[in-house]
């Protein structure tokens, strides 16, 4: 499960999963931060925040995310990986070859220092 918040203000989408992926998620995720784009031209942001990164529910789930993110990448100025799971380390190095944004890893409880980061590109 995906629980998002978008911050329409500063143009910042929170993202925070919660259990496996579900196919379902990435389809909300989109209702609510397509209209903020077309209007915006894109996102200032994304802080992703987790523990762990849970997986996907499914096959589907995965296929979903990675269409989710192959649409909306070129649309993200900064993605702030706020986690101290090893894999946010891996995320800042592989996924900058995979999409357009800037990513940047922060510790676990760095949200603020995410959003600030955020703001200096803005």
């Amino acid at each position: 499960m995906l629980v998002h918040r978008l911050d329409a203000n500063r143009s910042i989408l929170y993202v925070h999963p919660t259990a496996a992926l579900e196919k379902a998620d990435f389809a909300r995720l989109a209702k609510s931060v397509d209209p903020h784009i077309a209007q915006r031209g894109g996102l200032g942001g994304l802080i992703l925040e987790f523990k762990t990164f849970p997986g996907w529910e499914s096959l589907g789930a995965m296929a979903a995310h990675f269409n989710f993110v192959r649409e909306h990448h070129r649309k993200v100025k900064k993605i702030a990986v706020v986690t101290d799971a090893k894999i946010g380390d891996l995320a800042e190095r592989l996924a900058s070859h995979f999409v357009a944004a800037t990513i940047k890893h922060f510790a676990e409880g760095e949200v603020h220092a995410a959003e600030k980061w955020i703001a200096e590109g803005s």
